[in-house]
């Protein structure tokens, strides 16, 4: 089996390769490319199960970066177990070919108790004061300390939320390399997140995300001169495309007007109670899940929810199967935005009635993706000194509401989720070698056996892709 690396660079498209690139474009220039047609929805956790499984989500069961546990009556983003995925594998099909093969993953999703041979995965310290305490989870255990102890704590407030930077994919691909080094993996897999940072907060707009994309060059440049001076294949590739959006959506709003969304109030402030609403909509990017307690009421309730403005496409009950959606996890109706909207998970009408999570970095309590988590409040001055007043206190030992997130989904420039009809800002592939000439474009599930291909083929095998 030949060393391989498949370098993960998120939010990359065909459309921001040019003069803030010159790595990539020189990568390009000694191999090839193709577009992926992206998973649906286009969200990290499903494409990336469709990546190393080779299924849609009606087979790998991962229908969204989050969805409706039914038998809790819980909405939960972020679950780490790898149990969750349904399918093999990749690394365990190429270990039933080959005992020795040796598989590294560094933080992609559903790391945790996985059968990788070495995986390194974000996980705080929620302490019983209230803190929370930037850390990892690794297997081996004792390669987390090997880790922080050579490249410092992982810098958990850099990975997400308004200080988000370059900050932590450098420590990633620095504990790729360190891995490397220690365990010299047969195929490793590895997180750059940088690029999905900016391009949601400000859009597509070269003079605003140049910066971002000089930084990702750089840092994939060295990262990928490590790996080649070890003759290992790489492929860098992407989740998905980023493109501009203008128009937030409020499906659970929409919903609550209609009567079917349920409400508890809690000391004044409002949380969504979903095993008593009649229907709620599980937002993800520009899709949601929407779960619907009557059956006989779905039909009529996506025709309503299809005229909404901001909507482009509706899928239910069987209509399900032509997105791969049809599993018991996937909501009995699949919202699609259109290409200028995304669908925010907002259910409170009074933003004074709004959850104490809802003004905060949350990614767990809150019952749908927030990418409002990447701003700080631009109504409230000095917001930096507050930040420090919050953070001196809770140093104190003091509970403090970490409240300075805005509630202005106006703010989101950018998004993803649906399939674009513009094919550059599709996600990508790209090779040191030829293996991508002449293909013009494959499905998210084909990633799987180019990935297969060249760990188990010889140096000189043939382009895989059809």
């Amino acid at each position: 089996m030949r060393k391989t690396v498949v370098i993960n660079i998120v939010g990359l498209s065909p459309s921001l390769l040019g003069e803030n690139t010159p790595f990539l474009n020189d990568f390009l220039s000694r191999g090839s490319m193709t577009r992926i047609r992206p998973a649906f929805p286009a969200v990290t956790c499903t494409a990336q199960s469709a990546y190393l499984t080779g299924k849609l989500p009606a087979q790998h069961g991962i229908v969204g970066n989050g969805w409706y546990f039914k038998e809790e009556l819980e909405i939960k983003f972020w679950r780490q177990s790898n149990r969750l995925v349904q399918s093999a594998k990749i690394w365990e099909t190429l270990k039933e070919r080959d005992a020795e093969f040796t598989c590294a993953n560094l933080f992609w999703w559903y790391n945790m108790y996985s059968s990788a041979d070495y995986s390194v995965t974000p996980r705080p310290n929620y302490l019983a004061d209230g803190r929370k305490i930037p850390d990892v989870y690794s297997h081996p255990a004792d390669l987390r300390n090997h880790l922080q102890q050579k490249l410092g704590r992982f810098p958990l407030f850099k990975f997400w939320g308004p200080a988000t930077d370059i900050t932590s994919s450098k420590w990633i691909a620095n504990a790729a390399v360190e891995v490397d080094k220690k365990y010299d993996p047969t195929l490793t897999l590895v997180y750059l997140p940088h690029l999905d940072y900016n391009l949601q907060r400000w859009g597509t707009d070269p003079g605003k995300v140049g910066k971002d994309l000089q930084e990702i060059d750089r840092l994939v440049r060295d990262l990928v001169g490590w790996y080649e001076k070890k003759n290992a294949q790489v492929v860098l590739l992407s989740e998905y495309g980023i493109t501009d959006v203008r128009h937030p959506v409020h499906l659970n709003r929409t919903l609550r007007e209609m009567g079917l969304l349920a409400v508890r109030e809690e000391r004044g402030r409002e949380l969504l109670d979903a095993g008593a609403s009649q229907a709620f909509a599980v937002a993800d990017h520009q899709v949601a899940h929407i779960y619907v307690k009557d059956q006989g009421s779905v039909e009529t309730l996506a025709r309503k929810l299809g005229a909404l403005d901001g909507v482009d496409k509706i899928w239910y009950g069987e209509q399900r199967r032509e997105v791969g959606l049809k599993h018991d996890r996937a909501g009995d109706i699949v919202v699609s935005a259109d290409k200028d909207s995304w669908i925010t998970y907002y259910y409170w009408f009074d933003d004074a009635k709004a959850p104490d999570f809802a003004p905060t970095v949350d990614i767990h309590r809150k019952p749908g993706y927030d990418p409002v988590e990447m701003f700080t409040d631009p109504d409230k001055s000095l917001m930096p000194l507050r930040i420090l007043w919050k953070l001196l206190k809770r140093k104190l030992g003091f509970r403090v509401l970490m409240d300075v997130i805005p509630l202005k989904p106006e703010l989101v420039k950018g998004s993803h989720g649906r399939v674009p009809e513009d094919k550059n800002f599709y996600p990508l592939a790209m090779s040191n070698s030829g293996i991508f000439e002449d293909t013009e474009e494959i499905a998210a599930e084909e990633i799987y056996d180019i990935i297969l291909n060249l760990v188990t083929k010889s140096k000189n095998y043939e382009n895989v892709c059809t």
